[in-house]
């Protein structure tokens, strides 16, 4: 386990700490195992995607404000090979922090890449109308937002405000590397 998977564990605990919420408790508002949220809180294993966008749903945040708070410091300049990588164990969906996070700015810029025959599904929205700009790099991506479906290539934006969960699906040939732009 890395350093950043490490400081992912106890913020989770923190965050629950926090709530006054016991692992059952947060089992039910979050849908996630009580067996999982303990062994992923004492870093026994690597939370997925899927998993962290339930948790944040429970804690009414962004997956990256969660990061924000597990990445360290803020600086003004960040240099590619200084940002911060995470890596959902499961799927492989790789989310880098481009812009430098920080509590006190709302903005942020990620650059996701997922692999070929990838579905990464969130249920839930941490916040109602949690505004995203998806800008395509490379590759093809289906995105489906409520019941519509885009399908988006190099050079292709999508913006759109979250009211419920969300999928992200590559083809079976294809991934897809874009940009992400979250106005919190």
């Amino acid at each position: 386990m890395d350093d950043i998977e490490k400081r992912l564990a106890e913020r989770l605990a923190t965050l629950r700490a926090e709530h006054g919420w016991s692992l059952d408790a947060l089992a039910t508002r979050s849908q996630v195992s009580r067996a999982s949220l303990s062994r992923i809180e004492n870093g026994e294993v690597s939370p997925t995607a899927a998993v962290l966008g339930k948790l944040c749903v429970a804690y009414g945040m962004t997956l990256s404000r969660l990061m924000q708070m597990v990445e360290e410091g803020f600086d003004t300049f960040v240099p590619r090979a200084s940002q911060d990588v995470w890596t959902d164990p499961e799927t492989g969906y790789r989310r880098r922090r481009v812009s430098p996070g920080s509590r006190s700015l709302s903005g942020e810029v990620l650059e996701v890449e997922i692999d070929p025959g990838q579905c990464i599904e969130y249920s839930g929205t941490p916040r109602v109308g949690l505004e995203h700009h998806l800008v395509m790099l490379d590759g093809q991506l289906s995105m489906q937002i409520e019941d519509t479906v885009h399908v988006l290539k190099a050079g292709d934006c999508l913006r759109y405000q979250l009211r419920s969960g969300n999928v992200f699906q590559t083809s079976s040939d294809l991934g897809a590397r874009y940009h992400l732009f979250i106005i919190d």
